[in-house]
């Protein structure tokens, strides 16, 4: 990271009203084109592994940890503490911290955070799905968010229908609720999915970034 600040345009600044200093104006801010970051034909798809950070993905793709910028600029990434997917032992001590006020402020009874996340319902779902009961093929999943008194309320089915070219489809429902456990499990996994430059553009990108503070 320290040569991409390099590149950065000094400000002056003074911490005493008197004596002026020069610092890197670490505001100036750079990004792709959304052309660009949209043009499938520069980027492929990655998953993230647990453990990764941009750091070892920079240096697994592009063979330099210092090129990790890139890989944050495409996937819009300006906080990669809170962006980037935390590894198991990191997510888990984020929701203990994140909802142990909550364990404590709506139980008497000593436990954790992650405890609370785990025993408390965040959302109610509805489901209903669609399936080709010939194939064997599940057609589409809805699922709704409803209220609690809803869910309550929601009874599960399965009702089959004859099409006209003798294609039975099925379609079921049934109820599901999300803790806020698994709530930040899945927030955190969706996270995994990013864009990699393709190693040949990069030598472009860095040029132009180059330009952007030198011109």
């Amino acid at each position: 990271m320290a040569k991409y600040f390099n590149y950065f345009p000094k400000t002056s600044y003074t911490f005493d009203g008197k004596n002026i200093q020069y610092v890197t104006n670490l505001l100036s801010k750079v990004s792709f084109e959304n052309d660009f970051k949209e043009n499938s034909v520069i980027y492929y798809e990655y998953l993230v592994t647990d453990g990764e950070t941009p750091e070892i993905v920079a240096h697994k793709i592009y063979g330099s940890a210092e090129k990790h910028w890139i890989i944050l600029m495409l996937n819009d990434i300006l906080h990669p503490q809170f962006d980037w997917p935390l590894n198991e032992s990191s997510l888990i001590k984020y929701i203990d911290i994140k909802y142990r006020q909550s364990q404590y402020a709506n139980s008497s009874t000593e436990g954790t955070g992650t405890t609370w996340a785990q025993t408390h319902v965040k959302e109610y779902h509805k489901i209903e799905t669609k399936t080709n009961t010939i194939l064997n093929e599940t057609i589409s999943v809805n699922t709704l968010n409803v209220t609690q008194n809803d869910y309550a309320n929601v009874v599960s089915t399965s009702t089959n229908y004859t099409l006209s070219d003798n294609t039975t489809i099925n379609i079921s429902i049934t109820k599901d609720t999300l803790s806020y456990y698994d709530y930040e499990i899945a927030e955190n996994e969706s996270k995994r999915s990013i864009k990699i430059l393709k190693p040949d553009f990069v030598p472009v990108v860095e040029q132009e970034f180059i330009g952007v503070f030198t011109k």
